[in-house]
């Protein structure tokens, strides 16, 4: 392990408020999932029309992902990140503040909500180039993807903290006033939009930018990869209610993402001497899955197995990131991770329907033994892709301290 990658990123201007700024603008868009679910189906009754509530909030989120990430890198990331964030806050507050009589118009409130969710991933991942290279940037990665892991197992539990203790309708509101601060302090420290060089040709359309033997593979297996996750999530509580108690659930997600935490660190600190090719580590989620479908006869060996599986989740995540970073022009940098977030809102879509038959026909294991097959598929479409090696972060360039702006 070489934790000096870790010295050096951190020591580059920027890092630190870029990275904090981005995890905290990004907490109460993913803790108000809980709450704006409860919500729903208080005022209708059921949860069936959560479900709507929810799906058209996803279906949202992947129409305007794209649109927002794409105007982000034609006219900069700032403009683009607070006025999403703040067309976000205010869905998301008449979504709080509308009565339960009107609940028939929740769907579509959700759905304009999920339409202006501000490309904060996006933008994060388009701008890492930009302020770090080198080894630095491979732990840049790694810590993005462990932080979103962590988020998604953090957010979702602040969320049902305030429904436990306030409202669903307060802490939908909670999220919508703390999402609007939040994503505006992190939209300010966005850098300038990288200027379009009409030298080399006219910039890159969505069929072209998409259609490339080695980015079309990487989304496509990011796609795969979270629809095994959302699976393997509702794979988790469907194990804990066949054991009589949901706080299973909840103890199970915190193992899983502490292992996925611990691989993202040791990840990163990797010296990087040899190539790091994606199936590889695509494969070991795989591997890590299949173990899982093997260690559902108690809570204690499921939540070993999935500790262990966890563990390669955040490197292989980080070097989907990575690679298509490294293989997409600057100026559309940012667009191509919003068609990445895109394929993940729509794969986890599709895993956690696949997933509620796959439990109720053939139970719950084969949940795991689906997500091994996704993952197994993630890996067979990267197999094509170029490794990262040693001679990327020996030919990168120094970095330039000054891109992201330090007094806003």
């Amino acid at each position: 392990m070489d934790l000096s990658a870790y010295r050096a990123l951190w020591q580059t201007r920027g890092v630190f408020a870029l990275l904090t700024a981005a995890i905290v603008a990004r907490l109460p868009v993913i803790a108000s999932l809980v709450p704006m679910s409860f919500l729903a189906k208080d005022a209708a009754g059921n949860f069936g029309w959560a479900g709507v509530v929810a799906g058209a909030y996803s279906v949202g989120m992947t129409v305007g992902g794209p649109v927002w990430s794409r105007l982000a890198d034609r006219r900069g990331a700032r403009g683009v990140v607070i006025g999403t964030g703040v067309a976000w806050g205010v869905a998301m507050a008449v979504l709080a503040l509308l009565p339960s009589e009107s609940y028939r118009l929740m769907p579509v409130i959700s759905g304009l909500a999920g339409a202006f969710v501000s490309p904060v991933g996006s933008t994060l991942r388009a701008a890492w180039p930009r302020i770090v290279q080198g080894s630095r940037l491979r732990v840049a990665y790694a810590l993005d993807a462990t932080a979103a892991e962590v988020l998604f197992a953090i957010g979702p539990m602040l969320g049902a903290l305030i429904v436990s203790f306030a409202s669903p309708r307060a802490g939908v509101l909670t999220a919508a006033v703390a999402a609007g601060i939040s994503i505006w302090w992190f939209g300010l420290r966005q850098p300038p939009a990288v200027p379009h060089d009409e030298s080399k040709g006219a910039r890159l359309t969505a069929p072209q930018l998409l259609w490339h033997r080695h980015r079309l593979p990487l989304i496509l297996a990011f796609a795969f990869a979270v629809t095994a996750f959302a699976s393997v999530s509702l794979g988790i509580v469907a194990f804990a209610d066949a054991h009589g108690n949901r706080l299973i659930a909840g103890g199970l997600e915190a193992v899983w993402a502490i292992g996925s935490l611990a691989g993202g660190i040791l990840a990163g600190a990797l010296p990087g001497r040899r190539k790091s090719y994606v199936w590889r580590r695509t494969l070991l989620v795989s591997a890590g899955m299949l173990l899982c479908a093997f260690a559902t006869w108690s809570p204690v060996s499921l939540g070993f197995a999935l500790m262990l599986s966890g563990c390669g989740l955040a490197p292989m995540v980080a070097a989907l990131y990575e690679r298509l970073g490294s293989m997409t022009p600057e100026s559309v940098k940012t667009e191509i991770f919003g068609w990445m977030q895109s394929a993940g809102m729509a794969g986890g879509a599709v895993g956690s329907a696949v997933a509620g038959v796959v439990v109720e026909t053939f139970g719950v294991r084969y949940v795991w033994v689906m997500a091994a097959l996704l993952t197994l598929a993630a890996a067979a479409t990267v197999l094509r892709v170029p490794p990262h090696s040693p001679a990327d972060e020996r030919d990168a360039e120094p970095v330039v301290p000054q891109t992201v702006p330090q007094e806003v």
